[in-house]
């Protein structure tokens, strides 16, 4: 009895790692399966606006920060000479309003 249960057990042992082992990888799986990762890490994500965002207000805005932005080296030069325009702290207040504007309208 002895000698039945410990052939069994021998077995047994023997024939588990045969049946739990995995199968060989075919030869070029390894590489396909890195490409096809690497080309989806590399896929950009589609570009989402917010909803209710209006793309002529946005370019709207875009247009008056640009002129805005262009006019304050001008303003900037005068102060080098003792001018400060009065202006030129209403104009960086409308730079800095439009810009968040523009981020939150842009951005998820």
């Amino acid at each position: 009895m002895k000698a039945s249960l410990t052939m069994m057990v021998l077995l047994l042992s023997t024939t588990a790692p045969v049946s739990q082992s995995a199968r060989p990888i075919p030869p070029g799986l390894h590489e396909a399966q890195k490409a096809e990762n690497q080309a989806q890490q590399n896929e950009v994500p589609p570009q989402t606006r917010r909803p209710g965002s209006d793309p002529a207000k946005i370019k709207r805005d875009a247009d008056e920060l640009a002129l805005l932005a262009q006019s304050i080296p001008q303003d900037v030069d005068k102060t080098a000479n003792g001018i400060l325009p009065k202006d030129l702290n209403a104009k960086l207040k409308k730079i800095e309003k439009l810009a968040k504007q523009l981020r939150n309208q842009l951005t998820p």
